[in-house]
């Protein structure tokens, strides 16, 4: 299985001074998704956690709801095929060797599944993943668990501002390379219940929903989802398809965010720093001070 990180030889210029030492990258590497044996997206990610980042995935796709959906997730050996020989991180392969890079997603049986592989031909990027893939309509209709329909969450801003500190301190593998997103999960009451890194935003969020879905823990209709960059459209879509109720992003949210959290009662918060923030959709569920009433001439 590949690293989660690898080092490279770099020049390093400082003040004028020239030397050349190692430094600690993050690796990316393609992983392809199938679903019960068919190819069906390949997203670019950090190895880690494949397994839960594919289920993940599936969740956002409606495919998958619930652990009992899920027969296994396999590596599929002989991934390299019986052609030439591939370099991977620097290393040869042989033809036909597993290079841990493509998994195989088998459902229970019983689960119907549509035949999402005929609709598009994906590729995912680490930067932007399915970017318009999806529509408004189609995401609130393929929602498991309506967020509006949930128990009410009341989350208040002082514990959202100190979210993102929390975050970082956690971030293990970002202190080694300084190129990775995460995301975390968090109690309403501040408990992180679960973070995860990868070069890809929404790869990060895909481990996190995967791994809820393995435990059996969907939805997560009590948690809060905090992102390190801003928020897309599509972890709008990956927070509803899920049933967290909260999306929280250092960063701006793109106006089809703000468009899906209005649609479907999430509640988005953008540019989260130190005690500001903008609350762009489901204020309801922030515990907000009253704004001072204005004086009167």
């Amino acid at each position: 299985m590949g690293r989660v990180t690898e080092r490279r030889k770099v020049i390093r210029i400082r003040d004028g001074a020239v030397s050349s030492r190692p430094d600690t990258l993050v690796a990316e590497e393609p992983l392809e998704i199938r679903l019960n044996g068919k190819p069906l997206a390949i997203t670019m990610r950090t190895p880690g956690d494949d397994f839960a980042l594919a289920a993940g995935f599936l969740v956002s796709e409606g495919v998958l709801a619930a652990a009992s959906d899920l027969q296994n997730i396999v590596y599929c050996a002989g991934a390299t095929g019986g052609g030439p020989s591939l370099l991977e991180g620097g290393r040869e392969l042989g033809a036909g060797s597993n290079t841990y890079n493509v998994v195989d997603v088998r459902t229970a049986p019983g689960v119907a599944v549509a035949d999402i592989t005929l609709e598009r031909n994906v590729y995912t990027t680490s930067s932007c993943g399915l970017c318009g893939k999806a529509s408004l309509d189609a995401v609130r209709t393929t929602a498991r668990w309506p967020i509006s329909d949930t128990p009410p969450v009341r989350v208040e801003a002082d514990l959202l501002a100190g979210l993102p500190d929390r975050l970082r301190a956690a971030q293990r593998v970002f202190d080694r390379t300084g190129g990775l997103h995460a995301a975390a999960l968090f109690s309403e009451d501040g408990e992180l219940l679960d973070i995860r890194e990868d070069v890809g935003r929404h790869n990060a969020v895909d481990k996190l929903v995967g791994r809820a879905l393995q435990n059996g823990e969907l939805p997560l209709s009590r948690a809060v989802l905090l992102v390190s960059g801003r928020a897309s459209f599509e972890l709008a879509q990956k927070a509803v398809m899920a049933g967290i109720p909260v999306l929280a992003a250092v960063s701006a949210p793109s106006s089809l965010a703000v468009d899906l959290a209005a649609e479907t009662g999430l509640t988005l918060v953008g540019f989260l720093r130190g005690n500001s923030m903008n609350v762009y959709a489901g204020e309801h569920r922030l515990a907000l001070r009253t704004p001072a009433a204005q004086g009167t001439a």
